[in-house]
């Protein structure tokens, strides 16, 4: 039997490093098993904000992938102020620490940059990918945002060549935690609001990654949306030894809207009423840092016990998870991050690592944490909880007892999430 073959539009593909990359990457490595072809459409000369050259040995040489050159606002920008490139991860600063210079940037991304800085992508690519289907006989697409420009390309292929078309959305896209932050005028927040209506009304169908994306979007389209969470991939076993030291790791960019206070006062009166802590516990901040994050740190007298190692590779990544005594989880204090669920969660479950993870009430991460039995969620007025829970595991990393005991985590695995993505384009 011939396979379906399904043309996947992203702006994110190695050697993209970071989460952007990782979903499609494992769904592509799966779906010929499914009996679906993936042939991946993604840009030549993409400016990525970090990058990861280890993640090119996961794709399949075999794969069909597709390049085409885009223009890159963010190279241009970039000649004038280095906070373009942090701003381009997604770090930025507090509305009072804002230069001049990145005030204005952020006006212009937000305003003349709509849905964002990849919009000139979308004619070009639609031009080109109307005879590609057409000469390959492809009769499925599916993009995948955020950059939410490339639900764009999907809308004006469907409407010209009238083939299905899914769209999937890693982050949500008006209610996402830095959209506020663009400094939209009125017209720019109706604008945007008229495009995800757009996008969510004519998709075929759409895929979202958290039970309350799928029903804020509902209150938008009556498409049919499935939930398909990030998961988790069979890494090649290796056993790396536990940290000899009490060590609490937080992979990942932990930006300064992410500054998790309570945590630092508990991990600050842990240390100055317990002389046994202080000397064996140690904070790893594997991943880049905003800077009020650090000040904070070093307000609360943590420094000493910091180790900030920033940016490495995710099979580097893949190892501290599995060495950490502990690990951190945290975002956003707000409501409209409760519909977050970081990819590194789903890693953090396999390593088998006793997970303390801080955010929103009613965050769907709690839920998951909860059901899998992989750590303790808590909310940023915890501090009690959350300090006596640190306690306890430190009392058992000292018996060499501290543990996870995970179960049910199979349905997270990204062959079986894939297996849900092969029903859903095909049923």
């Amino acid at each position: 039997m011939n396979k379906k073959k399904v043309l996947i539009i992203t702006y994110y593909w190695p050697p993209a490093g970071g989460p952007g990359v990782q979903r499609w990457l494992k769904f592509v490595k799966y779906l010929p098993e499914f009996n679906i072809e993936p042939i991946v459409y993604c840009p030549s000369n993409a400016s990525y904000p970090i990058t990861d050259a280890s993640l090119a040995d996961q794709v399949n040489p075999d794969l069909t992938v597709i390049k085409q050159h885009i223009k890159e606002p963010y190279k241009i920008a970039q000649l004038f102020s280095k906070k373009s490139k942090t701003i381009s991860k997604g770090i930025i600063a507090e509305k009072e620490k804002q230069s001049l210079m990145e005030r204005l940037m952020l006006f212009v991304r937000g305003n003349f940059f709509i849905p964002d800085a990849r919009k000139n992508w979308v004619k070009p690519s639609v031009k080109y990918l109307s005879t590609y289907i057409k000469d390959f006989n492809i009769d499925t697409i599916i993009t995948s945002g955020p950059p939410h420009s490339l639900h764009l390309i999907g809308l004006e292929l469907q409407q010209k060549l009238d083939v299905t078309w899914i769209a999937d959305f890693r982050d949500p896209w008006t209610t996402i935690g830095y959209h506020k932050q663009l400094k939209l005028t009125s017209a720019s927040k109706i604008k945007h609001k008229n495009l995800e209506k757009k996008v969510l009304n004519n998709a075929n169908k759409i895929i979202v990654t958290s039970p309350s994306t799928k029903v804020e979007f509902e209150q938008i389209t009556t498409q049919p949306i499935q939930v398909i969470t990030n998961g988790y991939d069979h890494e090649k076993v290796t056993t790396f030894g536990l940290d000899k030291k009490f060590t609490l790791s937080h992979i990942g960019s932990l930006l300064s809207k992410r500054n998790p206070e309570v945590l630092w006062k508990v991990l600050r009166d842990l240390i100055n009423e317990d002389s046994d802590f202080a000397s064996n516990f140690q904070l790893n901040l594997v991943g880049a840092v905003g800077k009020e994050v650090l000040q904070s740190i070093e307000i609360n007298d943590l420094t000493n016990s910091l180790n900030n190692i920033g940016y490495v590779s995710h099979s580097e990544a893949i190892m501290f998870q599995k060495k950490s005594q502990l690990l951190l989880l945290i975002e956003i204090d707000s409501e409209i991050t409760k519909a977050i669920i970081p990819g590194k969660l789903f890693e953090y479950m396999v390593a088998n690592r006793p997970i303390i993870a801080l955010g929103p009430i009613g965050a769907d991460v709690a839920s998951i944490i909860k059901e899998t039995n992989t750590g303790q969620f808590f909310n940023y007025q915890d501090y009690d909880a959350l300090k006596l829970t640190i306690k306890q595991h430190f009392e058992a990393f000292k018996k060499g007892d501290l543990k996870t005991n995970p179960i049910g985590l199979q349905k997270y695995s990204r062959q079986q999430l894939t297996k849900n993505l092969a029903q859903f384009i095909n049923p």
